[in-house]
Order: structure tokens, then sequence, then C-alpha cells
């Protein structure tokens, strides 16, 4: 198992990517880490804000993008782990260049380096869309992957890139597909924080056609552990799929949230369907599990903990729904024609 002293975090002032620095750091108490983040609107130094007088951790503005950024970073790193990649699918829908400008380019460019400089691992972040939709069943590290929007075809063809330097390479690269996260420093664009966060002010909250897509939910603390055992117990070439194990349609997640924050059902307002939309995502996680990670926190209660820290943190999320977040959100939302009952 590899001893690291010095982790390169590309992405890291994001949400999944600051929480994996915070466990980082307290997990192991003589890690270094540097975080390379571009600042894009959902990165958000803000995301540090009780790690900036940590003399272990060191932040970076820069793009991945960048070589001449990236590469003496990596060449100071043992490893690599990389969270840097626009991924919400809404946004891809109207700027599908920006996705594959930086989950392939960049992730490119990274991958570039990291073979110069001869890196321990390299972990390449992912996610369970890349499979696109299942009806029935739950897919393995082995299916096809059969994208659907821009945002998961562009993670898709980033996560073959990754698996080619190994191939050709033999660059220690490995890579986990998670279901979908939630938690503290979530950007308020995503499902759960956008519907907590419009229900304390009595926003509508708007739905998705029937509501009964389904995701598989994942605490962000949990992925955090599995990435750190994947990262120092897994076999380099491989990829790990992470899920929670807590299927639920949106429309349960929206009841609960509302339920936790005694607000009506009447907020739930039905949206016209968006382009696309995939109707249940479902993956295996016994590759990971038996590295030795499993879920431990529960659904309910780690759910119950997100309510109440968007309440407690109004001052982190509020500047965040600024002008360029309701511009995007009158696009996407207001706009669309309201679904008929």
């Amino acid at each position: 198992m590899p001893d690291f002293k010095h982790i390169l975090v590309t992405g890291g002032a994001g949400f999944i990517g600051s929480n994996f620095c915070r466990y980082m750091l307290k997990r192991y108490p003589s890690l270094e880490l540097t975080v390379l983040d571009a600042l894009t609107y959902a990165g958000n130094l803000e995301n540090f804000r009780d790690l900036k007088d940590n003399n272990r951790f060191n932040f970076v503005h820069g793009d991945i993008r960048n070589k001449d950024k990236v590469e003496p970073l990596i060449q100071k790193a043992d490893a690599v782990v990389n969270f840097a990649a626009e991924t919400h699918v809404d946004r891809s829908l109207y700027f599908a260049g920006d996705f594959v400008e930086t989950d392939v380019l960049g992730t490119f460019v990274l991958l570039e380096s990291a073979r110069k400089y001869g890196v321990k691992r390299f972990l390449h972040i992912s996610t369970d869309e890349v499979y696109g939709s299942v009806d029935e069943g739950t897919f393995s590290e082995s299916d096809l992957l059969n994208p659907s929007s821009p945002y998961s075809a562009s993670k898709g063809g980033a996560d073959l890139l990754v698996r080619s330097y190994y191939i050709t390479y033999n660059l220690p690269i490995l890579i986990t597909r998670s279901s979908n996260n939630f938690g503290p420093f979530q950007f308020p664009e995503k499902l759960i924080p956008l519907f907590i966060t419009n229900a304390i002010d009595d926003i509508p909250l708007p739905l998705y056609g029937d509501g009964l897509n389904v995701r598989d939910w994942l605490y962000v603390i949990d992925n955090c552990a599995a990435i750190d055992t994947v990262l120092r117990a897994g076999e380099p070439g491989e990829i790990y799929n992470v899920g929670g194990s807590n299927e639920r349609t949106n429309i349960e997640i929206t009841q609960i949230i509302l339920k936790h924050l005694g607000k009506p059902e009447s907020l739930i307002q039905p949206v016209k369907d968006r382009p696309g939309h995939d109707r249940r995502y479902s993956i295996s996680s016994e590759k990971v599990k038996n590295l030795g990670w499993k879920v431990r926190e529960s659904f309910g209660e780690a759910l119950a903990q997100t309510v109440l820290w968007y309440v407690e943190n109004e001052d982190w999320w509020r500047p965040l729904k600024d002008k360029e977040f309701q511009d995007f959100y009158k696009l996407h939302y207001e706009d669309r024609e309201t679904k008929d009952e």
C-alpha cells in the first residue's frame, strides 16, 4: 500500500473535493495537500474557511488545461486526485463545449503531466451517469458506457482516456464512479440543496416530469472514505463503483426535505421534463466493498444533518444564489412550460 506525503487535489474547491480535503487532513496528521482550482461558479474558497490557517493545506488558483500551471504542482506530488470537471447536467444542455474542454482536454493535460513526472497514483473521479439509465438490475464496472447528456458523455470520454494511459503507458491510474452525492457545501443548483434553500424561502420547488426518476443517494463523507480506500488499496488500472444503496425517487426526496423543514407540499411545482433525462441509475459497489469500504452513515440521518447544515449556514449559500445563478435558474426552470396535471 503506497504512502503519500503530498497529494494534489484538482477541482478541490468544489463540493466533493473540499469535503475530501477536510476528510484527509483530519485522518492523516502528516499529509500535505495542494488544491488547484479555477474557481468557476461552483468552486468556492468559502468551502475552505476552516482550513485557511492549516499549514498542511495550500491553495493554487489555476485551470487544469494550463500545462504551465499544472506541471510544477504535479512534480511535487506523490499522487493526483482529479475532481476538476463541469458537473451539472442541466448546464451541459446549454454549454456543452465547456464540458468537453474541462472534462476531456483538462484531464488529458493532467495525465500527460502525471506520466512525465511518474506519480504513484492518479485517481480520476467519475460518475455513475456514464452508464446511462437502467430500468431493472444494476450496473457493474465492466458494463458498457451509454451516456445520455453532454455532461455524462464528457465524463465517459475522460474515463476512457484515463484508462488508456494505463494500457498504453502503464500509468498507475484508478477511477471511481459514484452515485449522486449530497451533504454540506454542495452548490445550490443540485436537487437537494436547491430544494432545501428554495423551501427555506418558500420558493416553488421545480420537480421534473412525474418526479419518479430514481437516483442512488450517497452521503459525501462516505464517498470521501471510498476515494481514500481506492487511492491506497485499489489495484492500478481498475474502476470502482461507489453507491449508497439508497435508491429514492425525486418526489420522495422532495417530500422528505419539506417534512424536515415543516413546509407544505404545495411548494412542489411540476415542470416539463428535461431532454434526455435518465429514468434510473443503479450501480453495484461490491468491488470497492471488497477493499474494506462500506457505507457508515444512514441515509435518513445524513439527509437530516444536511438539511440542518443549510438552515444553519445561510451565510454560505445565500451569496451563491446571485445574479448569475438566478439568470440560469430563470432560463432553465421558470421559462419552461409548466407540466400539465
